[in-house]
């Protein structure tokens, strides 16, 4: 059990350095708020990087794999938070069906 809140926590950290680091460099660009922001957004997109491999699984693919359906997710909640962006119930049921797939990938009895 505490490998798999271990692995969820990772996943959470993963998101909020890559989707915050994304968004960083879209408000230095898009937004024009300057090349701090943009640098703010490449480091943490690097942090992205490291924090995956902490994941207990070894297999590169599968985390990453895994990591898809979180990204998903974790980017519909950063739109809301931050964005005022309002999912409609297509948004919610492809959210959903991408964490079920994260629960297969990640958490599936395996022999």
């Amino acid at each position: 059990m505490m490998t798999v809140l271990r692995s969820v926590v990772l996943f959470v950290l993963a998101a909020v350095a890559e989707i915050g680091g994304a968004w960083l460099v879209w408000q230095g660009l898009r937004e024009h708020r300057g090349l701090l922001w943009i640098a703010g957004g490449v480091l943490a997109l690097g942090a992205y990087g490291f924090v995956a491999t902490f994941q207990p699984d070894p297999n590169f693919g599968r985390i990453l794999a895994a990591y898809g359906g979180v990204f998903v997710a974790g980017s519909l909640a950063w739109g809301m938070v931050l964005d005022g962006f309002r999912p409609d119930r297509w948004d919610y049921l492809g959210a959903g069906i991408c964490l079920i797939g994260v629960a297969v990938i990640m958490y599936a009895p395996r022999g």
